[in-house]
């Protein structure tokens, strides 16, 4: 299958970083990392990322890259989304968003896990519905072993001052059915 999520460019061992928060992140993971393909998630100390916590996303990898389960979503995320994910799977966060964005955002993270590299996605954000504002998210592995990702580190960043403007007025966030939106190139048949 071909396609992508509409608007998303998606990006392997991404190298510059236009939002602070994103710098910040990767080049403390790069850190952590040293000589090994990805950091464990105990090199993570996250009182040492307190800059920057309501940005990060935090997920455990299932058996197979079946699904993605939140362990930790910033609250600056659940703001965007409108709700805090934290315990859920992918698939049950992304599902009100419709299946071609739970496969396309399944995707991205089973590309990070399966080939240990970091990879970021930015773009539009209208495969989730009308009124969502542009977002940049960086993936990068960690492995207890370094050589099989058991977690994600995620930050996911947009223009928060627009997000939390219209998060306090009276007209609730906005959510439509997005169409229908196809996988992106980088999915790969699992068997």
């Amino acid at each position: 299958m071909t396609g992508r999520l509409q608007g998303t460019t998606v990006g392997i061992c991404p190298t510059h970083f236009e939002h602070p928060p994103l710098a910040a992140i990767y080049s403390y993971w790069s850190e952590k990392r040293g000589t090994r393909t990805m950091p464990a998630r105990a090199d993570i100390n996250p009182p040492e990322l307190r800059e920057h916590p309501g940005w990060i996303i935090l997920l455990d990898v299932l058996p197979d890259l079946s699904d993605f389960r939140d362990r930790l979503t910033g609250t600056k995320v659940a703001r965007y989304f409108g709700s805090d994910s934290t315990g859920r799977t992918v698939s049950e966060a992304f599902r009100p968003f419709g299946t071609g964005a739970v496969k396309g955002v399944l995707a991205i993270h089973r590309k990070t896990a399966r080939d240990r590299v970091p990879v970021v996605a930015h773009g539009e954000a209208a495969w989730l519905a009308e009124g969502y504002d542009n977002f940049t998210t960086i993936y990068l592995p960690l492995s207890d072993d370094d050589t099989t990702c058991n977690m994600i580190l995620s930050a996911f960043v947009f223009d928060y001052a627009v997000v939390r403007a219209s998060s306090e007025s009276a007209l609730p966030c906005p959510r439509r059915q997005p169409a229908v939106i196809e996988l992106s190139q980088i999915c790969h048949k699992r068997g």
